[in-house]
């Protein structure tokens, strides 16, 4: 067996544990990125908990096939780089739709949510969803407002009481 066979054996390995772990998946054409823009885009997706890497067309349709994700080839035609994402299901899309916006240079091709393979469009509406922590503060406001208005409602014939009371005592 010839070295460079086993070292693509071992980048589809790779390429499937990545890809099992992850909760999303971006398949992105980033032909036109500077080297500059190209950095910038790594060290976010860093920050995110995110991997952002470039692999062969092949190598990453041979690993979804073994993973048993079927995705058109059509989807694996020029530049590929795929970002994934482990934590957050919106951050990979969201990084990636906020690069497209200030450089006007990627795409999106298609995607991988929860091991289903799903288009453009459907990362783009992902892209438009509020983060985790922004949905957990929401439903943590509304929790307490409830709280609030419920604690409210059950002090008001107390506090009723006191008032009538305190009349009655400076007649």
């Amino acid at each position: 067996m010839s070295a460079n066979l086993e070292a693509k054996k071992q980048l589809v390995e790779e390429i499937k544990e990545k890809f099992s772990k992850a909760k999303t998946i971006a398949f992105v054409d980033y032909r036109g990125l500077t080297v500059a823009e190209d950095t910038a885009l790594r060290k976010k997706f860093r920050a995110a908990g995110c991997d952002y890497k470039v692999y062969k067309n092949r190598l990453m349709l041979k690993a979804l096939n073994e993973l048993g994700i079927e995705c058109p080839t059509n989807y694996f035609e020029g530049t590929t780089a795929v970002a994934v994402g482990y934590e957050d299901e919106v951050a990979p899309a969201k990084i990636v739709s906020d690069c497209i916006k200030e450089t006007k240079k990627m795409s999106i091709k298609f995607g991988i949510l929860n091991g289903v393979c799903v288009d453009a469009h459907n990362i783009e509406e992902l892209a438009k969803l509020p983060s985790k922590e922004e949905l957990i503060a929401k439903l943590l406001g509304t929790l307490n407002n409830t709280a609030a208005s419920l604690c409210r409602v059950l002090s008001a014939p107390a506090r009723g009481l006191a008032v009538a009371l305190n009349a009655i005592a400076t007649k």
